[in-house]
């Protein structure tokens, strides 16, 4: 039985929620952004919460307690979490999924929400995701799988995906930090491609969709889901959709992202199949799915799946949240989001990302960042810093490729924009580069390569 929607299920009269001891898995701006949130929703209800966060970061220092230990270090964390009564653990990004911690945690009974390391494979391996796609249905690019440089040649030059002057899209099979994509404009880049991303493994060609692009996430419990707010990031490193691919520069939120036509139609064709299909699999998914669209003329098609928050669409997303985000993760931990209130402010929202020089390829580090302080006070804008840290006298340094994520809300996208760029106008450091296009791109392109 496919799942009903929940979201603003409930407006009378409850019980406050009390939740007191947090952990978050992570270390950047999202993970930031989490416990920003879970802190917040805390505040609202008068809980007095705990956050710990592994390993954290500079900025996540102020408002968690941060835990040296590695987000992949699975039994010294679940040892933590044992040792500190913690009741519930939200795991940030995607490797310590793939290493199988929410299998573990729930081995020694604790509370986690997360997908299982096998349902995680639905983002560690695109041909894993593929195939699931195949079995149930979902519309997706057509595509097949290479094993090595020779196989992918061999496909590339099939004429299957076209000529030699043929778009197509080469993707590295496993995790690859959001820079395993190469939308190659020719078949001698496709094969170039191929040659330096199998050197990792498989590699999955898909043909070159063209539509707008957009990432619709969604909290489930395994059966009843709660959707998010529509949402685009931007990949590339320059504006105009120029440059490399990175782990995101900005994202927006906004009505306009989805209509409701559409939504509903990716609600019945994607959404409802997929946890469908999951639960017919035996994958165990208590979470959050991402899931990358494309608006193509024949309708929306699934670019890839994450099972987990996006960076920086998380940062973008929870701005709007006017529900308690521990409450939201702790149904879905233990199965009853179907109980469970979730409600949004009806504004637009915008995160755009400050970067060091030479990000993605080898961003400098050790800078000294000028005018936190400054930014912080921009009316509506919340800082999250994805890599800093501090130095002895207490000031932050860039310790990262994107250093802070700068997020507001706004009547319309604009509004949420303008204040993003007021507050980057405040920021400085040597090397200091964002795009100042964020929410005018990425509207009517071929697959930008996001993964």
């Amino acid at each position: 039985m496919r799942a009903v929607l929940r979201i603003n299920l409930r407006e009378e009269s409850r019980e406050i929620f009390r939740l007191n001891s947090i952990l978050v898995i992570g270390s950047g701006g999202r993970e930031h952004a989490l416990c920003w949130a879970l802190r917040r929703g805390g505040a609202q209800s008068g809980a007095s919460r705990r956050i710990f966060c592994a390993p954290g970061n500079a900025g996540i220092a102020e408002v968690a307690k941060c835990v040296p230990l590695g987000a992949t270090e699975v039994a010294a964390l679940a040892d933590f979490a044992e040792r500190e009564r913690v009741e519930l653990t939200v795991v940030g990004s995607e490797a310590p999924l793939a290493a199988g911690l929410v299998d573990e945690f729930e081995r020694r009974g604790l509370s986690v929400a997360g997908p299982v390391r096998e349902a995680a494979r639905l983002e560690s391996s695109k041909a894993f995701a593929k195939e699931f796609m195949a079995r149930h249905r979902i519309p997706t690019a057509h595509h097949r799988v290479a094993a090595s440089a020779a196989e992918a040649r061999a496909v590339l030059r099939s004429g299957e995906f076209g000529g030699a002057d043929a778009p197509v899209v080469v993707k590295a099979d496993g995790l690859a930090a959001g820079k395993g994509v190469v939308v190659a404009q020719t078949r001698v880049e496709a094969e170039a491609a191929a040659e330096k991303l199998t050197e990792g493994g498989r590699v999955v060609i898909e043909e070159a969709l063209a539509g707008a692009e957009v990432s619709l996430l969604l909290w489930t419990d395994g059966r009843d889901y709660a959707l998010m707010p529509a949402a685009r990031d931007h990949k590339r490193i320059g504006e105009g959709d120029t440059g490399p691919n990175t782990g995101g520069m900005g994202a927006i939120t906004s009505q306009d992202l989805l209509d409701e036509r559409t939504l509903a139609r990716v609600v019945t064709e994607i959404v409802e199949p997929t946890l469908e299909g999951a639960r017919t699999d035996g994958l165990k998914f208590r979470g959050v799915l991402f899931i990358g669209l494309m608006l193509t003329q024949a309708g929306p098609r699934v670019l890839e799946y994450n099972v987990r928050f996006g960076d920086p669409e998380a940062q973008a997303i929870l701005v709007r949240l006017d529900s308690d985000l521990a409450e939201i993760f702790d149904a879905v931990a233990r199965g009853h989001l179907g109980r469970t209130r979730v409600a949004w402010s009806a504004d637009a929202s915008a995160c755009v990302v400050l970067a060091a020089r030479g990000y993605p390829e080898r961003p400098e580090t050790g800078a000294r960042i000028e005018g936190l302080h400054e930014a912080a006070r921009t009316s509506g804008v919340r800082l999250f810093h994805a890599g800093t840290t501090r130095a002895d006298d207490g000031s932050y340094l860039t310790a990262g490729g994107r250093v802070l994520g700068l997020a507001a809300t706004g009547a319309a996208l604009n509004d949420a924009l303008a204040r993003c760029y007021e507050a980057a106008a405040r920021l400085h450091w040597d090397g200091l580069q964002y795009r100042r296009d964020i929410g005018r791109f990425g509207r009517q392109t071929a697959e930008s390569g996001r993964q």
